[in-house]
Order: C-alpha cells, then sequence, then structure tokens
C-alpha cells in the first residue's frame, strides 16, 4: 500500500453517521441558541449545561456501539484510539491554553486525517476530556469543548486532498489556521449570553433582540476579547503541521497499515493431503 492511496481505517457507517448528525444537531442548538430564544427561554434554562453534557457523552457511546455492532470497531482499534486521545491530552497539559497557545489540536488533526472520521471525532472528544481531567479544566464548558475537538477531528478526515502528497500538507496547516481561530468563535457562545449588563455597551447579548443585531454584538465582542486569544493558536498548530506533521502522518499511517484495520478473516476449505508410503498404507 502507497502512502497515497491510504485510506481512511475506521471510514463512517450509517449508524455512526446518524449517531454523529445527532451530536452535530446537539452541537447547534447548543451554540446557536441566544440567537433564536426569546428572554423567558434565557430566564427559564440558562443553566441547562449537565443536560447538554450528559446527552453527548450518551452520544459518544452511541457512535462507539454503532461501530463496535458493525464489527468496525476491534481491540486494535481501541487501543489507537485511546493513545491518539492520550497524546492529545498530555498535549494540552503543555500549556492549558495559555495565552490560547494549544498543541492538543495538533494531534486531533493528524489522528482525524489518518484513522478517518469515526475515529477523528471520537479522539478528538476524549483528547478534551483527558487535558481537562489533567488539568482540572472541568467545568460547565466542557461540553462545548469536546463537540468542537470532535469538529476539528471530524473535519481533518473529511479534508478533499490526496493523503500522502505535498498538497495535504499545505491544507493540513490551512485548516489548523482557521480551525484554531474557529474554535474560540464557537467557543465564546457558550458564555457569552450570561456576561449580562456587565459587559460594554454594544458587545452584550440582548435576550429577544433580533438575529442581526445580537450577530453584531457578538462579533464586536469577539474581534475585542478572543481574537488576540485564537490567532496564536491557530499559528502555533499550523507550525506544528508544517514542521512535525509529515513525520507523525508517517507514525500513525505504519501504525494502521501494521494493526491491519478493517482487514476480515478468511478461511479456505482444503482436502488433507495423505502421503502414501510404498507399501500402500496411509501415513
Amino acid at each position: 500500500m502507497t502512502r497515497a492511496s491510504s485510506p481512511s481505517v475506521l471510514a463512517l457507517r450509517w449508524p455512526s453517521k446518524v449517531a454523529i448528525a445527532l451530536v452535530g444537531l446537539v452541537g447547534v442548538v447548543g451554540f446557536t441558541w441566544p440567537f433564536l430564544a426569546t428572554a423567558q427561554f434565557v430566564t427559564s434554562h440558562g443553566n441547562d449545561t449537565p443536560w447538554l453534557f450528559a446527552a453527548l457523552l450518551g452520544l459518544l457511546c452511541l457512535v462507539c456501539l454503532a461501530e463496535v455492532s458493525s464489527g468496525r470497531l476491534d481491540p486494535k482499534t481501541i487501543a489507537v484510539l485511546g493513545v491518539a486521545a492520550a497524546a492529545g491530552g498530555g498535549m494540552r497539559v503543555l500549556s492549558a491554553g495559555t495565552a490560547g497557545l494549544e498543541p492538543l489540536f495538533f494531534v486531533v488533526i493528524v489522528a482525524g486525517r489518518v484513522l478517518g472520521p469515526g475515529v477523528g471525532f471520537v479522539s478528538g472528544s476524549l483528547a478534551l476530556l483527558t487535558g481537562a481531567l489533567l488539568t482540572g479544566g472541568v467545568g460547565p464548558w466542557l461540553p462545548y469543548q469536546m463537540l468542537c475537538a470532535g469538529g476539528v477531528g471530524l473535519g481533518a478526515a473529511l479534508l478533499p486532498v490526496r493523503p500522502g502528497t505535498r498538497p495535504e500538507r499545505w491544507m493540513l496547516a490551512g485548516y489548523a489556521l482557521v480551525t484554531g481561530l474557529l474554535f474560540g468563535l464557537v467557543m465564546n457562545l457558550w458564555f457569552w449570553p450570561f456576561l449580562g449588563a456587565g459587559a460594554a455597551s454594544g458587545m452584550s447579548f440582548v435576550p429577544g433582540a433580533s438575529v442581526v443585531e445580537n450577530l453584531h454584538h457578538y462579533g464586536v465582542f469577539y474581534l475585542a476579547t478572543s481574537l488576540g486569544w485564537d490567532l496564536p493558536r491557530g499559528v502555533l498548530n499550523a507550525v506544528l503541521v508544517l514542521l512535525a506533521g509529515p513525520a507523525l502522518l508517517r507514525v500513525f499511517r505504519r501504525a494502521a497499515r501494521r494493526a491491519a484495520f478493517g482487514a476480515k478473516a478468511s478461511f479456505s476449505a482444503q482436502e488433507p493431503q495423505v502421503a502414501i508410503d510404498r507399501s500402500g498404507g496411509a501415513r
């Protein structure tokens, strides 16, 4: 198997597609409700994050169960999934997001690119969970971070570029830069609606206001408070992809080939051969 033809190890089957679609639906609702909700809804359901966390964990288990039932998630895949999640979590310990620098996404992008969309999504979510447990970063923001990191791993696997080629390296670097910015852009939505009147004028969430007005307020808020953190994250991960990405991609792809993911056991029925000696007896 050549580098250019290395396929995704864990291709998505329809049960996994349904499960990931449900996760995506939960994520869309969890992030976009400020632009669609009424003032009464904000007052009544502003602290429902624990339910989102429970729903996310249940749906992640559903993704894994769908792969197990289809025979795609065997012990070898689980082992590699654990290594990818642990490596990503370990990278988060190095900075814990200080100044926006989060090399965790470099591992998530590479793992998702090599191991496929299913493993990419789950490993990204588990890497964030592992890093949060190691750094004490468990809080109401964690389910949102898990959703975003899972999406980063999933998107890396779906990039329309031939594996093992030079354009892949540059596309992954560009993807790392863009997702570094998008991660902060989306993540801020989990707390922005609760800043209330304490936020600067023209930047705060206005319950019941029009979508256009709240989008404008959020755009001003993002440029003023978050862009300076998100840009270093994107640049760092893009540089890591350019410098260390090819080596790590080779390591992951070599491990995937040796593990022979997706290989099916086959048995051939052959007639037993019986040797005949010169005296006519079987031996």
